[in-house]
């Protein structure tokens, strides 16, 4: 059996293009393509892909169309922080009923919008076009216009039914949205070394640390999109010098778009990991070709790596040859979790992605070790596979994978919007360091069946076989 053939082992013969193995020369998958009808992928829907990016704004409403389940989804669950207002942690909805799926629910959506709009006077609000909504027709965008007009403030309509595709298409519909505010407000008084940071949303408190990176290498921020977002430095984000794009599946658009508009450059970057971290920071300082910046970045980065080194090795000790895997939304991030662990002398022998592109699994195909599992958009089924056939140690995920690891008995660390632990940053990658060698080296594992001794049958059982 070729390697190719060993990790297609229990897959859906519609997805065998979607897994590969590095090193087996078949890493160009098929990707950002819908889910295959049955396999009850661990991706997430339109909806809720808008609502991950723009949920952070913290002065604006947020107001879902549609029945109350789909407000609930996401309420309050994601751990993005607000240093000021917090209407953002508030979940709105029209709460759709029968009698609005025969005759309506614009009226509805007026009413409400009207009420919240008085009673919380927020800077902006946005409404999310959910599934029901695109079945009856209702004119949301029309209503948006209507309330605005009444109101004085943009309402902004998020077409983001959830039948419309995947996750990746609510990153489009949000981006849509927030390009509707970006370049109608004033840009005086920024300064010509000037960043927005896009994908960055703030869990934990992590914008903060980065933020304060960039204070100390002498750049401003005008912008964040959206972690702690507010409504009036997104309208003026076009007066930036330069766009970072922390998450790439969700805000690359958005920073391609504001080229093309207003002809703000951006980077990728990453706030994962020691290495990526540090090439964030001087990617930046190199692009504004300050020298005197650029001093300050080599000081910032040897002062804050000499700060956290000792405890990652202290971790490493613990860790070297375990084995881990990682699924998570997003494949940059993965990118830096592989770069991490194999910091932590850990070997990543499955790396996979709800949004990830063609261009991301071949990177990580030339990254990881030979024979690793790469994998797009899978599901539990084979998730818990290749968990087990790999024999692995950590499993780094997020909420709906955390239910999975612990089933099966392997450690789990959550790398995704729940967590409460800020991972970003110099400082995040010792916080990473010490949970992964918490929940790996925990003696609890000892107790799981896959770490017993096989029960030898007794005489009887023997016979009867």
């Amino acid at each position: 059996m070729s390697p190719r053939e060993g990790a297609m082992a229990g897959v859906l013969a519609a997805r065998t293009r979607q897994i590969a193995r590095a090193g087996s020369g078949g890493a160009d998958l098929d990707c950002d393509k819908q889910s295959v009808a049955g396999s009850v992928s661990q991706r997430a829907c339109t909806f809720c892909g808008s609502r991950v990016v723009l949920y952070p704004i913290a002065d604006a409403l947020h107001l879902v169309h549609g029945p109350i389940g789909c407000a609930v989804y996401t309420w309050d669950i994601r751990g993005a922080l607000s240093s000021g207002p917090e209407l953002h942690r508030l979940s709105f909805s029209t709460d759709l009923r029968e009698r609005h799926v025969v005759f309506g629910g614009e009226r509805q959506l007026e009413d409400s919008l009207m009420e919240l709009i008085e009673r919380h006077s927020p800077r902006a609000a946005f409404v999310y076009a959910t599934c029901i909504v695109g079945v009856i027709g209702d004119d949301v965008d029309a209503v948006c216009r209507t309330v605005s007009g009444r109101t004085g403030i943009p309402v902004i309509p998020v077409q983001s039914e959830g039948f419309q595709g995947s996750k990746r298409q609510g990153y489009d519909a949000a981006c849509t949205a927030l390009l509707s505010l970006i370049g109608t407000g004033d840009t005086t008084g920024i300064s010509p070394h000037s960043v927005n940071l896009l994908g960055d949303f703030n869990l934990a408190g992590e914008i903060w640390i980065i933020t304060e990176y960039l204070r100390r290498m002498g750049v401003e921020v005008v912008a964040n999109l959206t972690g702690d977002g507010r409504v009036d430095q997104i309208r003026r984000a076009h007066g930036a010098a330069l766009n970072l794009v922390q998450c790439s599946g969700s805000t690359t658009e958005l920073a391609r778009q504001m080229q093309r508009r207003y002809g703000v450059p951006f980077q990728k970057v990453s706030y994962f990991g020691l290495d990526d971290m540090a090439a964030a920071l001087y990617g930046i300082a190199e692009h504004f070709k300050d020298p005197v910046l650029l001093d300050r970045t080599r000081s910032l980065v040897a002062e804050e790596i000499a700060a956290v080194l000792p405890v990652v090795q202290e971790c490493r000790a613990a860790l070297e040859g375990r084995r881990a895997a990682i699924y998570v939304g997003g494949a940059f991030k993965a990118i830096s979790l592989v770069k991490a662990l194999r910091l932590l002398g850990m070997t990543s022998v499955l790396v996979g992605s709800q949004t990830g592109t063609a261009e991301d699994y071949r990177y990580l195909a030339e990254l990881c070790d030979p024979g690793t599992v790469i994998v797009d958009d899978s599901n539990p089924a084979e998730l818990a596979r290749f968990l087990a056939e790999e024999k692995v140690d950590l499993f780094v995920g997020g909420v709906k994978e955390r239910p999975l690891a612990y089933k099966l008995g392997v450690a789990f660390c959550d790398h995704n919007h729940e967590r409460k632990i800020p991972l970003e940053g110099f400082i995040g990658m010792a916080n990473f360091a010490k949970e992964v060698r918490a929940s790996v080296c925990s003696p609890v594992w000892q107790f799981a069946p896959r770490h017993r001794e096989p029960v030898r049958p007794t005489p009887t059982e023997e016979v009867l076989s």
